[in-house]
């Protein structure tokens, strides 16, 4: 039963640590972040990773370009959801 106690209360105290931890990164995260907002009409370049659907149909290489475009926005269709001329 000891053992059970002690465990129980460390792994409370590691739960409590994680969550102050967590607390401060994200605030530190929360002071740089800033929110991008763009108008139908101006230009943007996608950022090509491996995770996206045209990052798949291109060929990664070390060096290869990240971003592609630039492509103009049509329509914006939501907050972060924007519609753009894709050749």
């Amino acid at each position: 039963p000891d053992i059970v106690q002690e465990t129980t209360e460390k792994i409370k105290m590691i739960q409590e640590k994680m969550r102050a931890s967590q607390s401060r990164q994200k605030s530190y995260a929360d002071k740089r972040r800033k929110d991008v907002e763009f108008q139908e009409g101006e230009h943007v370049f996608l950022r090509v990773t491996s995770t996206t659907g045209i990052g798949r149909a291109l060929k990664s290489k070390k060096l290869a370009s990240r971003v592609i475009g630039p492509y103009q926005i049509l329509k914006r269709i939501g907050k972060v959801a924007y519609r753009i001329a894709l050749p």
